[in-house]
């Protein structure tokens, strides 16, 4: 399983935005929904062995997370419109505890925190940072969690828990690449690997 996390800092943790406007009144949501079509859209298929965690933390309820699970999901397509309207519809449903809002996708009130402690049992944790070892030259566990940020870096707080909870920072290279293509590069490399 190669799961993602990203953390979306002005992402909005309510419903209060309109699908026409998902990079200004949603607080770049745009970026995360990226994300998400670059972790499962194959040619012509979905990848049933990825997750997605988009931990939204901008206005008006933060944190809220939103789960996708690649061997559920349904309706999701490869537009950032229709999966704007799947993380709308579970804010929507979204309170204490874990929800499904639709097949394949829920909604939590975990924190970034609680999803790095939910996940570091599960396996290999990696920060992609910019300034980690060369992602050719470091040892990946089938079982594997990115963690990356939206168009923002993690603030120290966050780098911090992070950090407490694995010393895997890999590069993917030494510039700065847009989350979602940092995804397709990871997919790229997983997909060659033989494990």
């Amino acid at each position: 399983m190669r799961r993602f996390v990203i953390v979306g800092h002005k992402a909005h943790s309510t419903a209060d935005f309109k699908l026409d406007d998902l990079a200004g009144g949603a607080g770049r949501l745009d970026v995360l929904l990226r994300c998400v079509n670059s972790a499962f859209f194959l040619s012509h298929n979905i990848r049933t062995d990825a997750e997605v965690y988009l931990v939204l933390l901008g206005p008006e309820a933060p944190p809220r997370t939103v789960r996708f699970l690649g061997s559920e999901v349904r309706y999701l397509n490869p537009d950032e419109r229709s999966t704007g309207a799947l993380v709308r519809n579970a804010l929507l449903k979204g309170g204490k505890g874990l929800i499904k809002s639709s097949p394949g996708v829920y909604v939590s009130d975990q924190s970034f925190h609680d999803v790095l402690q939910e996940l570091a049992p599960k396996g290999q944790i990696v920060y992609l940072r910019e300034n980690g070892v060369a992602i050719r030259d470091k040892e990946l566990q089938k079982d594997v969690t990115f963690v990356l940020s939206d168009h923002k870096d993690l603030t120290p707080e966050e780098e911090a828990e992070l950090e407490s909870m694995t010393k895997d920072v890999v590069s993917l290279g030494p510039i700065s690449y847009h989350a979602d293509h940092c995804i397709t590069i990871v997919n790229h490399e997983m997909d060659t690997r033989t494990f």
